[in-house]
């Protein structure tokens, strides 16, 4: 009698609940997707194997991985298996961008959320003072002084700073959320770059404010960095009434 090979289950899959069958089928393998047990780029079992180790139908599995195609976590083609996306803040960017482009108050209210979190942000990038935030920072500012007077290239190194700032926190699900916040970063940003009155005078200030940002960060002063990137928010005000004018003139 020929021994039966037992298969050692790919997503160590619980029973799902029948109330809710295709979450726990896409929680699951989302679980696979952020511990690292599929890497970016690899293929997922096909829909039918998934069906079996879960206990559910192929439609279920179907349906689960609709649920993380949407999320962003993995991408199909017709006729192929799915594969594991990168993790990213693509989805949500999206998400913001809708938002800030519908109205003067979702774009306020937008940049308010990220003064709130860029605070936390930077104390927590002073405390760990990860190596590659640090480089991607020191980047950027070099990127703002090639690109002054040019409002889409100081826009990419604006972008580019405040990511390397969450990655200089070492911590993974802050840079998503950064990723995220590029649609809102870029919006403020060519609005900024783009006032009829910025001189050259106020181009070099900005990027002083963002080296300030930095050195309290490579200082390891969590105070010192909170106060700058406070006082860099503060000099970025997009309640100005020039800003907002444009704002409402874009919308009309």
């Amino acid at each position: 009698m020929t021994a039966t090979t037992t298969k050692k289950p790919f997503f160590s899959a619980k029973q799902a609940s029948p109330l809710r069958l295709a979450d726990s089928v896409s929680d699951a393998i989302a679980a696979a997707l952020f511990d690292g047990r599929i890497q970016p780029g690899e293929p997922l079992p096909p829909e039918g194997e998934i069906a079996r180790e879960f206990g559910v139908s192929k439609p279920i599995a179907r349906e689960a991985l609709r649920q993380l195609t949407a999320a962003g976590l993995i991408f199909t083609q017709q006729g192929k298996v799915a594969r594991a996306k990168a993790i990213s803040g693509e989805p949500m960017e999206r998400i913001y961008g809708y938002a800030v482009r519908s109205s003067l108050k979702s774009l306020q209210e937008a940049n308010e959320m990220r003064r709130v979190i860029e605070t936390g942000i930077a104390r927590l990038a002073a405390e760990r003072r990860d190596p590659e935030g640090l480089k991607t920072m020191t980047q950027a500012i070099e990127d703002m002084k090639t690109s002054l007077l040019d409002p889409a290239g100081f826009t990419e190194a604006d972008i580019l700073f405040h990511l390397g700032l969450a990655m200089a926190t070492g911590n993974t699900m802050i840079r998503v959320q950064m990723e995220g916040l590029r649609s809102v970063q870029r919006e403020v940003s060519e609005l900024f770059s783009r006032r009829s009155n910025r001189t050259d005078a106020d181009w070099r200030q900005t990027i002083k404010r963002h080296e300030e940002i930095l050195d309290a960060i490579s200082a390891g002063d969590a105070d010192l960095a909170e106060a700058k990137i406070k006082s860099h928010f503060k000099a970025a005000d997009i309640a100005s009434l020039e800003v907002a004018d444009k704002l409402e003139g874009r919308r009309q």
